[in-house]
């Protein structure tokens, strides 16, 4: 997986502050509860406490999926990569990337 180098530097300090707070943690996820960072039993954090914490700041999970997408696509403009990176159909690629670039658009077919 791909990540921009903003988010490759929260994450790094993400884990070492992490490291630091449960040092003997062996949970294998990135984003770990209090309960599941000392005893990991099973998935690091619910799908309910994700969601609470996208709707406290107004946002949902597609949003991100979205806008990360779109991030891709203004930087590749090359469907094959965002099929392969986010799991993309063809169709769904294309039309990302001719939102994110309108000047690439295809003219019309003409017989």
């Amino acid at each position: 997986m791909c990540l921009d180098s903003l988010l490759l530097v929260l994450a790094s300090a993400w884990i070492r502050e992490r490291h630091r707070r449960w040092p003997d943690s062996t949970n294998p996820y990135l984003i770990v509860s209090r309960q599941a960072a000392v005893a990991f039993t099973g998935p690091a954090v619910s799908a309910e406490l994700v969601q609470r914490q996208f709707r406290a700041i107004g946002l949902t999970a597609s949003v991100l999926r979205t806008d990360r997408i779109l991030s891709e696509a203004r930087h590749s403009a090359d469907p094959l990569h965002l099929m392969r990176l986010f799991g993309l159909s063809n169709a769904t690629a294309t039309r990302y990337v001719f939102i994110a670039h309108p000047d690439r658009r295809p003219g019309p077919i003409r017989a």
